[in-house]
């Protein structure tokens, strides 16, 4: 049988389809190609390359929806030192 790719891009392919020669699909999106998977008709999945993963907030900062940190390293506060057990500081903070 012969694969069953749409010409756009992204490539739509069914779930039978898609399991029953998921190899060749996955060759193709190891090449770079995106799959939308659909299951009677209907969008379910997208099959991409793990490399083009791409990291939300720096799409974000693109869209010009978020700003960049203005330093890339965070001071974490002190340690707070305490007596007793984490049941005895729940008390207290109950109190």
């Amino acid at each position: 049988m012969c694969m069953k790719v749409a010409t756009k891009d992204p490539a739509m392919v069914g779930v039978r389809e898609l399991r029953d020669h998921l190899s060749r699909y996955l060759e193709e999106v190891k090449r770079g190609r995106h799959l939308v998977v659909t299951d009677h008709g209907r969008r379910v999945a997208r099959l991409v390359p793990a490399d083009d993963d791409p990291d939300r907030l720096s799409e974000l900062i693109a869209d010009g929806r978020a700003q960049a940190p203005r330093r890339t390293s965070r001071r974490l506060p002190p340690l707070v030192k305490a007596t007793g057990g984490v049941s005895d500081l729940v008390v207290k903070q109950r109190r």
